[in-house]
């Protein structure tokens, strides 16, 4: 039964995929053709949009060019950093909230209130306190983490089914215990959404932060492209950005999806 179950989750997952796998192929031929077109029409101004072809070149550059590696190693270690920081609180905060009343009432309130304002506004106070180094940039990227996971977190704890903890609490588990062994085994899925969605968030706070702030990173060589109005190279920045970005929430999706076939797996 189980076997059969999580056997069905995967073949949806890849009849899903297989699905719309042609209308994205679609999308991006339509989007490529529209930009291209956009760009030989004269309606902008000239480099505004660049061709497909200074675009490829633009790209290429950035590549083959040796100070974008290092912009890219620290945005990357920033970012990192960030996501350590803000996921490990977020998570542990989310737990609390999730299996105390008394805190989940006492605070949840107020981070839900807070999350869906714009962290840029909190950086001239986080350069207060951290400076104006690589700190204050993880900083803006671990409180744009922080909220997504706490309150996905806690919503995922809420959700753990209740047979499970009986169990746990017949065979006298200790209360650390029911932590590590029911609420984070059977929050797998969740969690992993949580972090798809504070990495994302995560990104763009480093990123804002490198634009306002800072001599090196992948926020500032996108400004010093636009400063030179080097559309190409900017567009090139960006396009590897958001690659980059789309990868890895390809595999925090595919590692939610997995996690998602286990715990059905594991209830029946």
């Amino acid at each position: 039964m189980a076997a059969a179950a999580g056997l069905n989750v995967r073949q949806g997952a890849g009849a899903a995929r297989r699905g719309t796998s042609g209308p994205r192929l679609l999308a991006a031929i339509v989007l490529l053709g529209g930009w291209q077109m956009l760009a030989v029409s004269g309606l902008l101004f000239r480099d505004v949009v660049p061709p497909l072809g200074a675009l490829a070149a633009g790209l290429w550059g950035v590549v083959t060019d040796g100070e974008f590696w290092g912009n890219a190693l620290v945005t990357g270690s920033e970012l990192l950093a960030a996501v350590l920081v803000g996921g490990v609180l977020g998570v542990a905060v989310g737990l609390v909230f999730g299996t105390s009343r008394f805190v989940s009432a006492a605070f949840e309130r107020w981070v839900t209130w807070l999350g869906p304002t714009p962290k840029i506004i909190l950086f001239p106070v986080l350069i207060l306190l951290c400076g104006v180094g690589p700190s204050s940039k993880v900083a803006m990227g671990a409180v744009s983490c922080f909220f997504p996971l706490v309150l996905s977190t806690a919503a995922a704890v809420r959700g753990v089914n209740p047979v499970l903890l009986r169990v746990a609490r017949s065979l006298r588990a200790r209360r650390y215990q029911i932590l590590l062994k029911v609420y984070l085994p059977a929050t797998v899925a969740p969690l992993l959404n949580g972090v798809r969605l504070g990495f994302g968030v995560a990104l763009i706070g480093v990123l804002l932060a490198e634009t306002k702030l800072s001599n090196q990173g992948i926020g500032f060589a996108v400004m010093q492209a636009y400063a030179r109005f080097d559309m190409p190279r900017m567009y090139g920045l960006l396009i590897l950005v958001v690659g980059f970005a789309a990868a890895v929430n390809v595999g925090l999706e595919h590692a939610a999806r997995r996690g998602a076939g286990a715990a059905i797996r594991k209830d029946h």
